[in-house]
């Protein structure tokens, strides 16, 4: 225990009782250092949760500090770096070195140093060292995809291209971070200014730089568990409403492994960011309950999560701060006297540091509003509301509280990878039971799996000669609102009749997975994705498991699934596909069935019940597509936070379509059914959302219909990619 001298604070708290810092102290002796990492820096003005490296940099200034909590004594670690932007650090394992992001001017992204400290002094004893660069071709990435103010309306808050941002150091000396040298863009985004980031992670010396996934939206602050693995938040919406999931996943240090810890189905509160284990407890984690937007740093509530409760639901979560939470997309909710209000001012939280299930530090704005520039001080908290403040600066705002002080090192994972599957850039599946988990389908209904992508928008897909019209930029490229992102096809493989399936998967690829009836008609949709890393051999129980679910619970479980007893099974096509890949590009895919079965009756002057399913191009999409997408049951991408919570079997897709419904019963005056190729056709369309443009690149507005790359059919090769295939003038 530390002796330091009785401090009173001052300010609001709500109904929060607020005590001196031996008040507390004297009954927290897991206090047991005696200095205190934390950054100084004013509040980023971000608009959105995502985007404090774009447009949140308004203001320069601050340090990466120590705070001495006995004599009140802050020094700065890097003064020489004291006019830019210190964004997050990490401490590592022996304290004795501290990695950072540091952003030097508004023309130059993030980049990650790293100084030496001495832990008993607070002293830095060498660095500051710089572990990343930008790209050799930074000059060349900003010519092709910068914004030109002088070119197209409104503001370039992005100038530079490139940040490396939110180190953590990893078991095995390297570090993990955040950052944008991927190239895509943020699905959401009309008019394409944003930039995605994920996980990447180089060896301690900067070398072996590596992306870890190919998320099409952002992963933000990782840190360690203590088994070793990564933990991060991770947005995405994969047929589910835009803004409602922005949750905590793990990944072991080589991108293999990654799994929901919790927060998957949760739209409420919006974000779940700088979330961290409570140590000595590996089902139980804090973290800030933040809103979509405005953010200045993502403020909010924090919330403790118990994930040995359901999942599924909000049991597993306790509010440390019960009178602060967000309830929507935007701002933040307040109890006061008993009544809940939304306004911008605090209380407001942020950067959460467990020392235990019920005391920990936190950056906490008592009453300011959220984006005054020096609003946080560093507090001590515990889950009955009693805040001590530790520091407070009158210049800055304080984020980020860590002691400065060793902590166990986490062991290191070994690569399980197959070298010899890497090398094919394949990963193989393997599911015990598909329907463990699907209420309502019976053993032996699940014949086959649709392997399908969700595919990221490169910002070679970047169209800025019209960015007024956001039809001819992003959130319409794909669909009429059903989906933002990019859908491909890689084949379906066989459901053995216990229930099992082995098979290959591409690697680095954001794959979800359909299970179908013998009709190929999808029963339930995984709507997440997973990455699987070249060489990964992954399993599963069955669909929807909890981490409570154990294998073996099939009477026979003592006999070796029958996928198991094979190889596994590559992609096959689909009846009537030529080969197991397909771009789901409407006109191509989908027009050719109508216009062969459909169209000789609902076409022409007079279309039977009024219904033309002809391919006449519309301003955007086509005639057929446009009366056909309200019989597409599915959430909507372009919602706000539709279909966020788990949707049972059958709850979308073509079981509940009534197009499907209309086929399978048959037209009157036709006697013939559909072929069973031109049925799956329809109904691979409709649950893969309704898409209609099978890649991001063309032009699509019907003005530009004599142009020679208005609306073109796609090579499954282009779908996919992420480098335009023609030239840069002509896109």
């Amino acid at each position: 225990m530390i002796a330091v001298s009785l401090w009173t604070l001052t300010g609001a708290h709500g109904s929060a009782p607020c005590l001196g810092v031996d008040g507390l102290l004297a009954e927290t002796p897991l206090v047991d250092f005696g200095k205190l990492l934390f950054i100084r820096r004013y509040t980023f003005q971000s608009t959105h949760f995502y985007t404090d490296f774009i447009d949140g940099c308004e203001h320069y200034g601050g340090n990466l500090c120590v705070l001495d909590l006995g004599t009140r004594e802050v020094t700065d670690l890097v003064p020489e770096m004291a006019r830019g932007i210190v964004g997050r650090f990490d401490l590592h394992f022996s304290a004795t070195r501290i990695v950072f992001d540091w952003k030097r001017s508004p023309k130059e992204g993030f980049r990650l140093y790293e100084i030496v400290i001495d832990p008993h002094t607070g002293r830095r004893t060498g660095g500051p060292r710089q572990l990343t660069f930008p790209p050799d071709d930074e000059a060349a990435r900003i010519a092709k995809y910068g914004r030109d103010p002088n070119r197209t309306p409104g503001p370039a808050p992005y100038w530079h291209q490139t940040d490396d941002m939110h180190p953590c150091y990893l078991p095995d000396g390297g570090i993990a971070f955040t950052s944008t040298r991927c190239e895509y863009g943020t699905l959401c985004d009309a008019p394409d200014i944003l930039a995605t980031a994920v996980l990447h992670r180089i060896d301690g010396d900067g070398s072996h730089l590596e992306q870890l996934t190919r998320s099409p939206v952002s992963e933000f602050c990782p840190t360690l568990l203590a088994d070793g693995r990564i933990l991060y938040t991770r947005w995405e919406y994969v047929d589910k409403g835009q803004l409602g999931v922005k949750c905590l996943w793990a990944m072991c240090p080589d991108g293999t492994g990654s799994v929901e810890v919790y927060g998957n189905d949760i739209p409420f509160p919006p974000s779940f960011m700088y979330g961290r284990q409570v140590p000595g407890e590996p089902d139980l984690f804090v973290f800030t309950g933040a809103p979509h937007y405005p953010q200045g740093g993502s403020f909010g509530t924090i919330i403790r999560a118990d994930t040995t409760r359901d999942l599924r639901t909000r049991a597993p979560m306790t509010y440390v701060t019960p009178d602060v939470d967000v309830r929507q997309e935007a701002g933040w909710n307040h109890r006061r006297r008993g009544r809940w209000v939304r306004q911008p001012n605090g209380p407001l939280y942020t950067d959460p540091y467990p020392l235990s299930p019920h005391v920990l530090l936190v950056a906490h704005n008592p009453d300011k509003r959220w984006n005054d520039v020096r609003a946080c001080g560093l507090y001590l908290l515990d889950d009955t509301g009693r805040h001590v403040l530790l520091y407070r600066d009158r210049e800055f705002t304080c984020r980020q509280p860590m002691p400065l002080r060793p902590r166990p090192t986490p062991p290191v994972i070994p690569s399980r990878t197959d070298p010899a599957l890497a090398e094919k850039n394949l990963a193989v599946c393997v599911v015990q039971d598909v329907h463990g988990g699907m209420a309502g389908v019976a053993p032996g209904e699940v014949r086959y799996l649709r392997v399908m992508e969700q595919i990221p928008r490169p910002w070679d897909a970047r169209r800025f000669w019209d960015p007024d019209d956001e039809f001819d930029n992003h959130t319409h490229l794909i669909s009429d609102g059903t989906a933002l992102g990019g859908k491909a096809m890689w084949g379906v493989v066989p459901v053995e009749e216990d229930g099992s399936a082995h098979f290959y998967v591409p690697a680095d690829r954001n794959i979800y997975l359909q299970a179908l009836d013998t009709n190929y008609m999808e029963l339930q949709r995984e709507r997440t994705y997973v990455n699987y890393r070249p060489g990964e051999r992954r399993s599963c129980i069955g669909c929807h498991e909890r981490p409570s679910d154990a294998p073996g619970t099939r009477p026979d479980a003592a006999t070796i699934p029958l996928a198991l007893q094979r190889p596994p099974s590559a992609l096959q096509p689909q009846p009537g596909d030529g080969r197991p890949e397909q771009v789901l590009h409407y006109p191509a895919y989908v027009q050719p069935v109508l216009d062969r079965f459909c169209v000789r009756c609902h076409g022409g002057e007079d279309p039977a019940a009024e219904l033309d399913l002809t391919g006449a191009l519309t301003t955007h999409f086509s005639r057929s597509y446009e009366r056909l997408l309200p019989m597409v049951p599915t959430p909507r991408e372009a919602s706000d936070f539709e279909g966020t919570a788990y949707m049972p079997p059958r709850s979308m897709g073509s079981h509940v379509s009534p197009l499907i419904r209309r086929v399978r019963e048959g037209c009157p005056g036709v006697d013939e059914p559909l072929p069973e190729w031109a049925f799956v056709r329809l109904a691979t369309w409709v649950d893969a959302a309704g898409v209609f443009y099978g890649s991001y690149w063309g032009r699509r507005h019907i003005r530009f219909k004599d142009h020679p790359y208005f609306r073109i059919v796609p090579t499954f090769e282009q779908a996919v990619g992420t480098t335009c295939p023609f030239p840069l003038e002509r896109r």
